[in-house]
Formats: structure tokens, sequence, C-alpha cells
């Protein structure tokens, strides 16, 4: 399981597969406001990414993955580089 929430935040680790996004919706429905740790992410299926852009939680932590970090988080969020 690559979802879960510890002390009100978000964390996301490793491989996070589109079955977990289902996982994710609720998570983020449940706690609103709730910041998302996104630093041992290595990899998110669209479905993933997709709901992330929606909501746009604000990122605790952002991936140590290069290409998460670099390409994939500014594009979700639409953050200035």
């Amino acid at each position: 399981m690559s979802i879960a929430i510890r002390d009100g935040v978000i964390m996301i680790a490793g491989h996070c597969p589109v079955e977990e996004a289902e996982m994710l919706l609720v998570a983020l429905l449940e706690n609103p406001g709730s910041g998302v740790d996104l630093s041992a992410a290595t990899r998110l299926h669209m479905a993933v990414a997709q709901l992330l852009a929606a909501a746009k939680p604000p990122v605790v932590a952002a991936p140590r993955d290069a290409f998460l970090r670099d390409m994939l988080l500014p594009a979700l969020f639409h953050l200035d580089q």
C-alpha cells in the first residue's frame, strides 16, 4: 500500500499504481486541507497525478525522484521553476 495518513499528512510512497487512486481520493475527501508528503514517491500512475492536480493539496515534502520533483510536480501544481 503506497498511501497512508500519518499525523494528518497524506503520505505517498514508492510506486503508486492506478489501484491506489481511489484510496487517494478517499484520503483527500476525508482529510480536507491535509498536506501531501511525496518525498518517498518513485512513480505515480496518471490517475493519481490527475487527482493531485485537481485537488491541489499543499505539498509538505517534494519527491526525491528528480523527474517527479523537477518535471511532474511543477506541471501538476502550475509552479514556476
